[in-house]
């Protein structure tokens, strides 16, 4: 049902739920496959609308954006992971803070999401660079 690219709306980030998961940075095809041994719990579009403050028609829209990782169930309703709120918050703060159009909020999240795996793995690492920091 879904027509968007990998790493758009419908294909989880974080790769919660019943699909297999890569795990890595950039996952390879001999990379380890984990299973979810439980069932994930699941928010609907309702749910989430009341707990975001946002209405119904603009989280459609995000997930049709590619902001927010959503699924279809059995049903073919969109059911969202527990932290769809605060994704939804995030949106909402760079979108009021910066100012920016829900299309730039796509890269500046992604961009966010990359710098924060950069970071996880120089911490990972243990090592510090020897020349001074840039800033």
């Amino acid at each position: 049902m879904n027509d968007r690219p990998a790493g758009a709306a419908g294909i989880g980030r974080d790769g919660v739920g019943a699909r297999p998961v890569r795990t890595g940075a950039h996952a390879t095809a001999s990379a380890a496959v984990r299973y979810a041994l439980v069932p994930v719990p699941r928010l609907s579009l309702d749910a989430v609308a009341r707990r975001s403050g946002l209405h119904p028609d603009l989280i459609r829209r995000f997930v049709a954006l590619g902001l927010v990782d959503a699924e279809r169930d059995a049903a073919g309703h969109l059911v969202f992971d527990p932290t769809a709120p605060a994704v939804l918050a995030r949106i909402q703060r760079l979108r009021s803070g910066l100012c920016l159009n829900y299309a730039s909020i796509g890269l500046v999240l992604d961009l966010l999401d990359r710098i924060s795996l950069l970071e996880a793995a120089l911490r990972g690492r243990g090592t510090r660079s020897e020349t001074p920091p840039w800033t």
